[in-house]
């Protein structure tokens, strides 16, 4: 991929409506550089696919949290298996450092986090968590 894929891509992140003609007075190429371009991307799988996001999806979390966790012994594996059944889970990382899960959480209300939290900390193998609310989100993917 070069800068004009890139300049690509982020324009049809922000909008993948926009017709050939906006992107390429946008990029300052032609509709069939543009098209090529896009084509292209899809072949070599740098673009998957495109979607729709609902307001309702969107906003669906008034309460969002990630929580890192520490976990004791080898039971990463189970207590991911743990997580993947609360419904409030809505990603599940696992890094390197400090914490071995990064898990970011959405709920209606503060005292629904709060009860997820609870549950999470209660699960054997869990040593240590700390959690950060999420006020805005500046870009997502």
């Amino acid at each position: 991929m070069d800068h004009l894929d890139n300049k690509l891509i982020s324009a049809l992140r922000h909008n993948a409506r926009a017709s050939l003609s906006d992107l390429a007075i946008l990029l300052g190429v032609s509709r069939t550089t543009v098209r090529g371009r896009i084509e292209r991307l899809r072949d070599s799988g740098d673009i998957v696919g495109f979607t729709v996001v609902l307001k309702g999806d969107a906003h669906r979390d008034a309460v969002r949290g990630l929580m890192m966790i520490g976990i004791e012994g080898r039971g990463t594996e189970r207590i991911t298996r743990q997580l993947n059944g609360l419904p409030e889970v809505r990603t599940i990382h696992s890094t390197n450092g400090r914490w071995d899960l990064i898990v970011e959480l959405g709920t209606d209300t503060l005292e629904h986090l709060d009860a997820v939290l609870g549950r999470i900390r209660k699960f054997d193998g869990v040593s240590i968590s700390e959690t950060n609310l999420l006020l805005a989100t500046r870009k997502a993917a």
